[in-house]
């Protein structure tokens, strides 16, 4: 059963993400006005500033599967000659083009875009956008994933003020330039010319955003029991970014800091029995949240930490804005990496962990996602080392079919039994 919303807040993020579809659905079918669908590591931003409203992939694949229709969709891919091994993150949302579900789309289902956008941070994802766009009949703007050498341990002290260091120049030199080839394509496709000072001035209003997420972390890290759930943070925080820079999303972070200080300041806890913190690693279980909350009232065990809160503040803050594209062009370059891969990956968590005074770890080891999974066990490994000890889930985050929830909880009672008792 899922659990009760606690905050204001959270009930409000949700009938935003709802009411803002059905409008963009209005408007591209009764006004023809474009839209995007992009991944999550790509520039947001730019489209906001252009007037181009963004569905994010992993956004939409995620409200796939908590409607729980990922197994028709990806049952239809497979039908359809798409092997097994594809990540289904990421081609969830082509499988909900490509496999009509008629009236059991998801808000009705995406309309057609005109333009997409993904960063080339594995194998499958060219193949997919391409497709995807093809189906579509829409222009697809790819942008490289060009390697770092630069692998600082403790990059977070580097990201808001030493971006550039932390980036490197070459990396950033070809962003930039690709950045401004996509300009080129919003430029054309609305009518718009792009503002460079207006840019600035947007990504100051992210960086407002991403303070008030600041003044969350630091509220729920010290806080002597968790104020709100992970499944709660979580909404909160995408809703907001995803519009990110937005009026919207920057008076929703406000909202959602300030809730979280009064539950604080009344000594509310989201759960009163709290005796074991834990720590989620990894994307969301989408399509099974409740996971989260079924051990609290047995073993007073609470998920308080999840990556989707603390990344905000330490990735997307820029400070030092004289040229806003090159800025915006560090967030894009080495997204992911710094979430999943090693050595960035494996030192912030452990950062994290001793931060939120956490337990155990448990951690999502989804085999179809690579990028996802890449550096799971470096991670595993540096908690177990920093004395965190860790669970291993091997579960998709989108795709329910290889879900054994009976399995699951009592691994995880095992785990808890075993090895934080």
């Amino acid at each position: 059963m899922a659990a009760k919303k606690q905050l204001l807040c959270t009930r409000a993020a949700g009938e935003k993400q709802k009411a803002w579809f059905a409008e963009l659905r209005r408007d591209v079918f009764d006004a023809g006005k474009p839209y995007a669908i992009i991944q999550a590591d790509t520039p947001h931003d730019l489209f906001h500033l252009m007037g181009v409203p963004v569905v994010t992939n992993q956004w939409w694949a995620a409200v796939i599967a908590t409607k729980q229709l990922s197994r028709d969709y990806l049952d239809g891919m497979s039908k359809l000659g798409y092997h097994e091994d594809l990540c289904r993150y990421c081609s969830l949302g082509l499988a909900s083009t490509l496999v009509d579900l008629k009236d059991r789309a998801p808000w009705g289902g995406l309309p057609k875009p005109a333009i997409m956008c993904a960063r080339l941070t594995c194998d499958c994802i060219q193949r997919i956008f391409s497709l995807w766009a093809e189906a579509f009949g829409a222009e697809f703007v790819a942008l490289e994933a060009p390697g770092s050498s630069v692998l600082p341990d403790r990059w977070w002290e580097l990201s808001r003020h030493r971006w550039e260091e932390l980036s490197e120049p070459y990396r950033l030199d070809l962003m930039v330039e690709e950045l401004r080839e996509l300009v080129g394509s919003l430029e054309r496709l609305t009518g718009k010319q792009f503002d460079e000072a207006e840019l600035r001035r947007f990504l100051e209003q992210v960086n407002r955003q991403e303070e008030y997420f600041e003044e969350a972390r630091q509220l729920i890290a010290t806080a002597p029991k968790c104020p709100v759930r992970i499944s709660e943070q979580i909404t909160n925080v995408m809703s907001a970014q995803w519009h990110r820079g937005t009026d919207w999303a920057l008076g929703h972070a406000r909202q959602f800091r300030d809730e979280i200080q009064e539950r604080v300041t009344s000594g509310i806890a989201a759960c009163p029995n709290e005796k074991l913190r834990l720590m989620w690693v990894g994307a969301g279980l989408w399509h099974n949240t409740d996971f989260y909350t079924a051990f609290e009232e047995r073993f007073g065990a609470v998920f308080v930490w999840s990556m989707y809160l603390p990344f905000g503040p330490d990735w997307y803050i820029r400070y030092g804005l004289e040229d806003p594209m090159r800025a915006l062009a560090s967030r894009v370059v080495t997204m992911n990496e710094v979430l999943h891969n090693p050595p960035y990956a494996p030192a912030w968590i452990v950062n994290e962990a001793q931060r939120n005074r956490i337990d155990g770890a448990v951690l999502l080891m989804p085999k179809g996602s690579r990028p996802s999974a890449s550096g799971t066990l470096f991670i595993a490994n540096a908690l177990e080392a920093a004395g965190i000890p860790t669970l291993l889930v091997e579960a998709d985050m989108v795709d329910s079919r290889g879900w054994d929830n009976a399995a699951a909880e009592q691994a995880m009672v095992n785990f808890i039994q075993d090895r934080l008792s």
